[in-house]
């Protein structure tokens, strides 16, 4: 099959062709039709995961995945040949990945695609998604309260914007003026602030008493969680946790991507249903991948899908 790999740490991506994997206890093989770049890509790519997991090389890169299943290991009986079904690869080891004609993935990972939902689309769900909607729920604003969306340009930040937005919060989020201004105001943000400039007296300057929340995906957080009132809560991707608000009379929760079937088909089901949008700006083909990384490193809008 074909595939972006690397060979070794930091080594640049490069197409090539490599055996079709076999599905393991628990697992389905999936004939791989869309994908899209997360971070978590770039983190791999450039070796920064050396000595916190485990690398069997060729490694191939690629979280995000959507396609038909073509074949069930013991134990994977839910989900059948023929299905269409979509997921984040989430194993123990890097190696296999989604930037192949072909992946492995455990079938606790995987959902069924509904009626409705297109393959590219659902390609570009997965992880983004989880990570957002795990962090709206550990905030959990409640209608009408203030919600800061720190790095909302990026995928993550799109989908946070939307889910906050559909909860009933106030949402501000964080754009240059212009284009991306616009684009997040049309996924349901009520004020944007430039990052560009003072952030905290930008938003300070909104509201003087201060926010309820905030979605940390970028910036300093511990700067942010000043602006928040007694009580409030933080959600980081960055790692921002309890530890390093101590004193403070703010939670703060951590929040590691969980993409189980139940969160998939849940946000899956809000997509199908229109009231979650999956925002792709552009789409590559498969052997485009190193092109779609400089892209996505340079800055971007939503996502960078990956047509396989």
């Amino acid at each position: 099959m074909r595939a972006i790999a690397i060979d070794d740490y930091g080594a640049p991506p490069r197409l090539r062709d490599l055996p079709v994997p076999g599905p393991g206890a628990g697992e389905v093989l999936v004939r791989v039709r869309a994908s899209s770049v997360n971070g978590f890509d770039l983190a791999v790519a450039g070796g920064y995961l050396k000595g916190m997991m485990e690398h069997r090389f060729p490694v191939v890169l690629g979280k995000d995945f959507a396609g038909i299943v073509e074949a069930a290991g013991p134990g994977a009986a839910s989900l059948r040949p023929g299905e269409a079904v979509f997921g984040v690869v989430t194993k123990p080891v890097l190696g296999d990945g989604a930037f192949g004609e072909s992946v492995t993935n455990p079938q606790a990972y995987t959902a069924r695609v509904p009626a409705g939902l297109d393959l590219a689309v659902a390609g570009a769900l997965g992880l983004a998604g989880t990570a957002a909607l795990n962090a709206v729920d550990a905030i959990d604003p409640q209608p009408g309260e203030t919600v800061l969306v720190s790095g909302a340009t990026g995928g993550v930040g799109a989908f946070a914007v939307q889910l906050a937005a559909a909860r009933g919060a106030h949402v501000i989020a964080t754009a240059q003026p212009g284009e991306d201004e616009d684009y997040l105001r049309g996924l349901g943000a009520r004020d944007t602030v430039d990052y560009t400039g003072d952030l905290p007296a930008a938003v300070a300057a909104l509201r003087p008493d201060g926010i309820h929340a905030m979605v940390h995906l970028a910036g300093d957080g511990l700067e942010l969680a000043e602006l928040l009132v007694a009580g409030g809560r933080i959600a980081s991707t960055l790692g921002l946790g309890a530890d390093q608000i101590e004193g403070r009379a703010v939670q703060a929760t951590a929040v590691m991507a969980l993409p189980g079937t139940q969160t998939l088909e849940r946000l899956a089901a809000d997509v199908a249903a229109g009231k979650l949008t999956v925002p792709v700006q552009r789409t590559y083909p498969l052997e485009e991948v190193p092109q779609a990384f400089a892209d996505f490193a340079a800055g971007t809008r939503g996502k960078l899908a990956i047509s396989i």
